[in-house]
C-alpha cells in the first residue's frame, strides 16, 4: 500500500486485514519495526488528534516525524494553480512538497476544503494537485471531501464494542455557530455503508449531504448488505439505533454562501444532542463524534460526560489505526 487517501479506494476484506493488523500491532507493540525510517507531516490546516496520534504511531514504531505548518516558522505555501504570488506566500506547492517528499519516507497532507465551490471541493482539486507532486508513499489527514484515517478509527470503534455490522448508524447534524467541511460526514457515512449497517442520515432541510457523497455510500452499501438513507425526522432516525454519530456541517443548499447558511442555522439551535433524543427510542445508543466538539453547542455535557459517550476510545483509535497505516504502508506485512 502506497497510498491511503480514501477508504473508498480498499475493498472491504482488505480494510478488515488492515484493521486486525492494528489490533495486532495494539496487543503486541513493535517497537523497532519502523527504525531510521521518517514521516513527514504538512499541515495547512489545525489539528490535535491527527497531529499527535500520527507523530506518537511513528514514534511507537521506531521511527521519527517532522512537521511542517506553513507560515509558523516556515514560508507561507500558496496551494492554487496559476496563481499569480504577489500576497502573503512565498513558496508555492510546486517547489515545496517535492522538497518535503524527498526529506522522508512517507509524507501525510492535512488540507481542508476552501468551502467556497462545491464543485471543486467534491473534486478534491487542491489535495489531487498535491498528491501529484508526491513520489513517496502518502497518507490524507483530512482533505476537503473525506477523512480516512477517521473513518478507519471509527469502524474499529465500533468492532471493540461489538457494535453489529447490521446495526443502525445515524450520522446526525448537530449546531455549530459557522459552517464546517464535508469531510468528516461524507467519510462517516460511507464508512458505516461498507461496514454493511443501515445508515441513516438525519438534518435538518438545507443541510442534506451532496448526491455524490449519497451516491458513493449508497454503492459501498449494495455490495456490503447495507443501506443508506436521509431524513429530518428524528424520532424516526433514533428508533433502535445503536450508534448517533453527531457531526456538524455547511449547509449544502447554499454552499460558500455565508449569510444564508448563518440564516438557516439560526433557526437550528435546538440541534444540540441531549439525553432525551435517547428517551425512549434508543436508550442503548453510544454517542460517537470526531471531535474537537463544541459542549452544550453540539452535544450537552450530560451526554458527552455519560457512558453513553464513546468520543475518548474513538479518538485513542486513531493512533491504533494509523500506527497499522504507517506499519502497512512501510514495510507491508498486513
Amino acid at each position: 500500500m502506497r497510498r491511503f487517501l480514501d477508504l473508498a479506494d480498499f475493498e472491504r476484506d482488505e480494510v478488515s486485514a488492515l484493521l486486525q493488523l492494528a489490533r495486532r500491532l495494539e496487543k503486541s507493540p513493535e517497537p523497532q519495526a519502523l527504525a531510521g525510517k521518517i514521516l513527514g507531516l504538512l499541515f495547512l490546516n489545525p489539528s490535535l488528534r491527527t497531529l499527535a496520534s500520527m507523530q506518537a504511531g511513528m514514534a511507537r514504531l521506531g521511527g521519527s516525524s517532522f512537521v511542517i505548518t506553513p507560515g509558523q516558522g516556515t514560508w507561507q505555501l500558496e496551494t492554487k494553480l496559476g496563481a499569480v504570488m504577489n500576497g502573503v506566500a512565498a513558496e508555492h506547492i510546486r517547489e515545496g512538497i517535492p522538497v518535503l517528499a524527498s526529506y522522508c519516507d512517507a509524507l501525510g497532507i492535512r488540507a481542508f476544503a476552501d468551502c467556497k465551490d462545491l464543485a471543486y471541493d467534491l473534486a478534491e482539486t487542491n489535495f489531487t494537485a498535491m498528491a501529484e507532486l508526491v513520489d513517496k508513499p502518502l497518507i490524507n489527514l483530512e482533505s476537503a471531501a473525506t477523512h480516512p484515517c477517521q473513518a478507519l478509527a471509527d469502524w474499529k470503534t465500533m468492532d471493540d464494542l461489538q457494535v453489529s455490522q447490521h446495526g443502525r448508524f445515524v450520522l446526525s447534524w448537530a449546531y455549530h455557530p459557522r459552517a464546517l467541511p464535508l469531510a468528516v460526514p461524507a467519510a462517516a457515512v460511507h464508512m458505516a455503508a461498507m461496514r454493511g449497517m443501515d445508515v441513516v442520515v438525519l438534518r435538518p432541510e438545507g443541510f442534506a449531504l451532496p448526491p455524490a457523497v449519497m451516491a458513493k455510500a449508497r454503492r459501498a452499501a449494495a455490495q456490503s448488505g447495507g443501506s443508506v438513507r436521509e431524513t429530518a425526522d428524528r424520532r424516526d432516525a433514533l428508533e433502535g439505533a445503536n450508534i448517533i454519530y453527531a457531526k456538524e456541517w455547511g449547509s449544502t443548499s447554499c454552499y460558500g454562501d455565508t449569510a444564508g447558511d448563518a440564516k438557516l442555522r439560526a433557526e437550528l439551535l435546538g440541534w444540540c444532542v441531549r439525553n432525551d433524543w435517547f428517551t425512549n427510542t434508543a436508550p442503548d445508543c453510544r454517542l460517537m463524534h470526531c471531535l474537537p466538539v463544541r459542549r452544550n453547542t453540539a452535544v450537552a455535557d450530560e451526554v458527552l460526560d455519560s457512558p453513553r459517550s464513546i468520543v475518548q476510545r474513538e479518538a485513542f483509535n486513531r493512533l491504533v489505526v494509523q500506527t497499522a497505516v504507517l506499519y502497512e504502508m512501510l514495510i507491508g506485512k498486513c
